[in-house]
């Protein structure tokens, strides 16, 4: 029977750390560096730019009135666009549309002011024909900062007219017109568009994130898993599609308990601009219970015949019970109380030990003491121990390899998850190891130690703007 059996099968009379004990165990664990790309919907931030730059921009006083650009001309236009388009690159965003704008004019003789014949007939560009078309755009580039303040400095693209306006008035192209009084009205957006969003707190959001990676998941047949976070640090802002990513990095002592571990509240820390190696381990703590391993043991060992026979010496003992405890230094005890040809007690005492090569748990450096009050058993004694040394060494050795197969895969089918809503992991363990095999006086506190690469990525933070 393998060690799954062992912690999972004997739940109910299986003895766990007490809460202190689990909290001292986890602040001894070496910290594991784990990636948690921070990714948040932008597309509230190009509706907020929806909302801020007009749809329509006219002339002053339009449609009544002109405007002079000098003695021999004048004009008035009508300028709408279309819906935003956004794109992002690394840590830029683009913010552009498509203008379409009608433009009336006329023209007069003038020898410098001096006004020398009336105006024209007005005529038109973009109103008997299909308006003219104007490509515009605004860029953001992203910058994190260490108290989680996102500052975007916004820019104007300079505008590409797509068709030429040319009116009737001496065949003139106006568009250059045009572009000089749009990107007066364009700076005025981009103004309020710094002043809007050029700053964004996102230290709510954080805690958000900080507070879910707080929290203890449940993992069936394992147990609850805390992930323990202590500092956070900054990689790179990049950008696809509409999703800003903003790879944070966590330093973590995650572990993972058989109880549910009480809640940790905590601010979520300032970031910093350290790089990490990556990677993680995640450490498992298993307190089994002496009388669990007690009645293990009994249900092989009970009632076992036992033949202690040499030469004359024709004699037997059947085991009646073993009791499994630690003794006053921190050894294994292991009770062994018999009948049959003769009746006493033997006392086993050794080292549970982890055998990396055979990826067992064997108890090792056997030492033993017999009470009888038979003397012919304990000049045999050395034949009697030898024969019970052995079974005893055979069924309390624990196979780790089952274990170790069924705890990678459950624990990578947990990782590659959505954890709770917004927040999904996906990993692998790569190697798993016994850490140290311990007889407490209460129980045997076995460390198990699991490494390879984890993400978190938390993507239910979209702005609420």
């Amino acid at each position: 029977m393998g060690l799954r059996h062992w912690l999972f099968s004997v739940t109910a009379a299986t003895s766990f750390l007490s809460t202190s004990a689990q909290s001292k165990a986890v602040d001894s664990l070496p910290e594991s560096n784990i990636d948690i790309p921070l990714q948040i919907n932008l597309q509230a931030i190009a509706a907020l730019v929806e909302r801020n730059v007009d749809t329509l921009f006219t002339s002053p006083g339009y449609p009544d009135a002109w405007v002079q650009a000098n003695c021999a001309t004048r004009y008035k236009y009508k300028f709408r666009r279309s819906p935003l388009r956004m794109g992002m690159s690394g840590n830029t965003l683009t913010l552009g549309f498509t203008g379409y704008y009608q433009i009336t004019g006329a023209s007069r003789l003038c020898s410098g002011t001096t006004v020398l014949s009336p105006w024209s007939p007005s005529c038109t560009c973009g109103v008997k024909e299909p308006e003219r078309r104007i490509d515009i755009g605004f860029r953001s580039v992203f910058t994190l900062k260490p108290n989680g303040q996102l500052q975007s400095t916004i820019t104007r693209l300079d505008p590409v007219p797509r068709d030429k306006c040319e009116v009737c008035f001496f065949g003139k192209d106006v568009t250059d017109v045009i572009l000089s009084s749009l990107k007066t009205e364009l700076d005025l957006s981009r103004k309020a568009m710094q002043d809007s969003f050029g700053n964004l707190n996102l230290r709510p959001y954080l805690q958000q994130a900080w507070n879910k990676l707080n929290a203890a998941y449940a993992i069936p047949g394992i147990g609850y898993f805390s992930l323990h976070p202590k500092r956070l640090r900054m990689n790179n802002i990049t950008a696809q599609g509409n999703t800003l990513t903003i790879a944070i990095g966590i330093t973590a002592q995650p572990a993972v308990s058989f109880s549910k571990p009480a809640s940790v509240a905590s601010a979520v820390p300032d970031i910093l601009q350290t790089p990490a190696a990556g990677g993680f381990s995640v450490y498992l703590d298993a307190a089994l219970g002496y009388d669990s391993l007690s009645n293990l043991v009994n249900g092989y060992m009970a009632g076992k015949r036992f033949e202690v026979s040499d030469g004359l010496f024709k004699k037997h003992i059947i085991v009646k019970q073993v009791t499994i405890a630690a003794n006053q230094t921190n050894r294994m005890l292991i009770k062994l109380d018999f009948t049959g040809s003769f009746n006493g007690t033997a006392f086993f005492t050794g080292d549970p030990v982890y055998n990396a090569a055979t990826k067992t748990i064997e108890v090792q450096n056997m030492d033993y003491d017999l009470q009888t009050k038979n003397l012919l058993l304990k000049t045999a004694k050395w034949l009697f121990a030898g024969k019970i040394e052995t079974e005893l060494k055979k069924h309390t050795t624990i196979n780790m390899a089952d274990y170790f197969a069924t705890a990678q895969k459950t624990l990578n089918n947990y990782f590659n998850k959505e954890w709770t809503a917004g927040i999904r992991g996906s990993g692998m363990v790569k190697e798993l190891s016994v850490v140290s095999v311990q007889p407490l006086p209460d129980h045997i506190l076995i460390k198990t130690a699991c490494s390879g690469t984890l993400k978190v990525q938390v993507t239910s933070l979209a702005l609420g703007l």
